[in-house]
């Protein structure tokens, strides 16, 4: 038996979905609008044109859009906004908000300056779709951080939008929740992205581009569960227009918040590192591809206790993976799967500590298992600096054409690490070496009758030259 369509058990009666609304744009077609049953409506959106907004107007429709807004959200419904220019200033969302455009076509302007050109505080269930919203670099006020802030927002959604031409951050995040989705945001003069105290955030499939000082930031005021995941965003041509040696110029950056997942993204000329964890405790850093960063690609940094940093691959950077700080509480680690290469000695700032073209830098409660390295400069990994080691393997590596395939301390108050099932080949300074601090204090460790030291476990590695 042949089923066209469903059936209501009506003989004759038989409606689809696609001939409902082809009837209502029939309809719409041959009655005057006043009297048509709008395909918008039927859709669940209220079109703007009911409340008087006009696209490609030169005039301020500020007023006239804050009145549809706020009238679309107490009927429960969408505003939807055809395509065109207005220019708008000082638009709030209210709780149930909710704006619908057409993508790349429907352009919000921002007009004079001082003020902001989207806000929403205390507020739950907000989306915005498919709107551009252009900052035009005009002045924003002192009370706002971006050109979209969104303050103490539950369940937010900003979706399939363009933030072009913020003098500040592109979109600001307060103590909110939702996802931020599959958005374009570039030419922001600080970050594109930024959130602070988040809670149940997800920012995914984005493109953050050509901005002056940051990609994605995800904050904390004081240190905490954050639970933000960062996924699958597109982050290019991040600038560090501020200065600094760390704080500004990252592609992605997490500072104090805990429980962050930074996974898949694709990151590609940041100045200063692609993915920066300051003081955030189980994060994890996963199959992230990180390429010709201007600094560390990947750091997990200071007060931060537990992180996973695996299966990324970075190509061009001056340190590749730095798991650093435990004299300031930088601990407990996994470091596995990742592919490093194309290292270089040149670095935004003078060198510090050991200096720049490392592999992998650790030092404390870490395992350093199944990594690839290549062309690593001056070292293809660092185990610890001076007496910070602690309990470090590393172990079934591939270290490829370095200027030492392992350096790693031994100042006498320097605790125990196991440097064993290691390939190596190609080190023109030794395969593993011996530091006191910045000056190499042994020969080869890897040699047959080399010098051995109570911390280290040196074995079963092959060394080729």
């Amino acid at each position: 038996m042949r089923h066209d369509d469903t059936s209501n058990g009506h003989q004759g009666l038989n409606l689809t979905r696609r001939g409902l609304f082809l009837g209502a744009a029939v309809l719409a077609a041959a009655r005057p609008a006043s009297a048509a049953t709008k395909v918008a409506d039927l859709r669940g959106t209220i079109d703007g044109a009911e409340f008087g907004l006009r696209p490609g107007a030169i005039d301020d429709q500020s007023a006239l859009m804050q009145s549809a807004i706020d009238k679309a959200a107490a009927r429960g419904r969408a505003l939807f906004i055809p395509g065109g220019r207005y220019p708008v200033a000082n638009l709030n969302l209210p709780s149930g908000a909710r704006l619908v455009g057409l993508p790349g076509q429907t352009h919000f302007v921002y007009q004079g300056g001082g003020g902001h050109l989207v806000y929403s505080e205390n507020s739950e269930n907000v989306g915005v779709d498919g709107i551009h919203f252009d900052g035009a670099n005009k002045s924003l006020g002192e009370y706002t951080p971006g050109l979209l802030h969104f303050s103490n927002v539950k369940r937010l959604s900003i979706q399939e939008c363009d933030v072009t031409g913020s003098v500040k951050n592109g979109i600001a995040l307060d103590r909110s929740s939702g996802r931020i989705n599959a958005n374009n945001i570039s030419g922001s003069a600080e970050a594109g992205i930024r959130s602070i105290e988040a809670s149940s955030l997800s920012i995914t499939d984005n493109a953050v581009t050509d901005c002056a000082n940051g990609g994605i930031l995800v904050y904390r005021w004081q240190e905490g569960e954050d639970g933000t995941i960062v996924t699958g965003n597109r982050v290019e041509r991040i600038a560090a227009h501020a200065g600094g040696t760390g704080q500004y110029g990252n592609g992605i950056n997490v500072f104090r918040a805990h429980g962050v997942i930074v996974s898949n993204n694709r990151l590609a000329d940041c100045a200063f590192s692609a993915i920066r964890s300051n003081a955030g405790s189980n994060v994890t850093i996963q199959a992230n591809s990180c390429l010709r960063s201007g600094e560390t690609a990947i750091y997990s940094e200071f007060g931060f206790e537990g992180a996973i940093v695996s299966d990324n691959i970075v190509d061009g950077a001056t340190m590749g993976i730095s798991i650093a700080n435990f004299k300031e509480g930088g601990r407990l680690a996994v470091c596995s799967g990742n592919l490093i290469r194309n290292l270089k000695t040149q670095a935004p700032y003078p060198q510090e500590v050991q200096g720049f073209g490392i592999g992998i830098s650790v030092e404390a409660d870490t395992s350093v298992t199944g990594n690839v390295i290549e062309n690593a400069p001056l070292f293809g990994m660092m185990l610890g600096w001076g007496p910070y080691l602690r309990d470090v393997i590393a172990s079934q590596n591939v270290i490829r054409n370095c200027g030492t395939g392992i350096a790693v301390s031994v100042v006498e108050e320097a605790g125990p690490a196991m440097i064993v099932d290691n390939m190596i080949g190609g080190a023109k300074n030794g395969a593993i070496v011996g530091y006191r601090w910045r000056e190499a204090a042994t020969g080869d460790l890897a040699g047959e009758g080399a010098r051995r030291f109570a911390h280290l476990d040196v074995r079963g590695n092959r060394v080729r030259a």
